[in-house]
């Protein structure tokens, strides 16, 4: 760090640290309609899931009512969820994605 001495007082630079952006889950919900295959699918597309990772969270969500997809910042988060529910209405599923603050 650089410092200046201006008449008897020394300055010195202070360095504030950003913090990073806050981050949000992204999360399927299970429903009795979607075809687990069609979930493996959003999962591999839409969150670069291989199938073995996929199966496992599309299996959580159908035991469990909920996976979690991934954990990114506010903007990307809310992209994948509008991403993911209009592929699914595309396809005629009433597959629900959302986010929240983790």
């Amino acid at each position: 760090m650089a410092t200046r001495k201006q008449g008897e007082s020394v300055l010195e630079a202070v360095r504030s640290k950003a913090k990073p952006p806050p981050l949000f889950k992204v999360m399927l919900l299970n429903d009795d309609y979607t075809p687990m295959e069609f979930v493996v699918v959003v999962l591999q597309r839409f969150f670069s899931m291989n199938r073995e990772q996929a199966t496992r969270i599309m299996l959580k969500v159908h035991r469990e009512g909920v996976g979690i997809c991934g954990v990114f910042p506010r903007d990307v988060a809310a992209t994948k969820v509008e991403l993911v529910t209009g592929y699914a209405r595309e396809h005629q599923h009433p597959l629900a994605c959302v986010m929240e603050e983790s």
